[in-house]
């Protein structure tokens, strides 16, 4: 007997004016609910659409401020510019589990996404890290990521799937795609798997080590 995939639904690099309100649309005639990890300049100029999707059930989280890169060579006064920032300018629409996604680099997983600086300050702030398994490349395959992501959501494991509401066109397929996963019998939730949260309020919960740069050189 195959169990039904469940699908986790996150959008990342938002909001934008001409994708954003497209995508809340569809969610809302599916009834389905997701999580928008935005950034914190685009939040700063499009405030009422983050409002919007706050108050039609979805969560929003933090995606740094600027997407400039992985966060893990960054120098340390980043963190705090990237992600403390972007954690004020989100104010009341925030999760209370404060969720944080670091920026991948083209979805990868690995030392580089997170400093020690940027630990630091999660671990301080009691942010909860979100990480994903599924990044079916929309961003750079606005009309062939359909396929791939219909593949990577079959599980059998939980899927955290990564999508973007970016204006590359990638998102006028949203509907047939979320129908045609229904169809096979997916389960969609707005919880995280498990596995994708390496820290939760600020303890760990998974091996976030593996997602920090190691420190070099001799101590001091």
């Amino acid at each position: 007997m195959t169990t039904a995939p469940r699908v986790t639904l996150s959008f990342d690099n938002g909001p934008e004016p001409e994708v954003t309100p497209g995508v809340l649309d569809v969610l809302r005639a599916r009834g389905l609910r997701a999580t928008f990890f935005v950034l914190g300049h685009k939040l700063a100029a499009h405030r009422a659409l983050a409002e919007r999707a706050h108050a039609e059930g979805h969560w929003i989280g933090n995606h740094t401020w600027s997407h400039a890169g992985p966060l893990g060579n960054a120098p340390d006064a980043v963190a705090e510019a990237e992600i403390a920032r972007t954690q004020e300018e989100i104010g009341a629409l925030s999760h209370p589990d404060r969720l944080f996604r670091p920026q991948g680099g083209g979805g990868a997983l690995g030392h580089h996404l997170l400093s020690r600086a940027a630990l630091d300050l999660l671990l301080r702030g009691r942010f909860t890290c979100v990480l994903w398994n599924a990044v079916p490349g929309d961003f750079r395959d606005p009309d062939g990521w359909v396929d791939r992501a219909l593949d990577l959501c079959l599980g059998p494991e939980p899927v955290t799937l990564v999508l973007h509401d970016l204006p590359n066109g990638a998102m006028r397929h949203l509907d047939r795609f979320l129908g045609t996963l229904a169809d096979r019998g997916a389960r969609f939730t707005q919880d995280f798997p498990a596995a994708c949260v390496p820290l939760r309020r600020g303890v760990p919960s998974g091996p976030v080590a593996d997602y920090v740069t190691p420190h070099t050189g001799a101590a001091a």
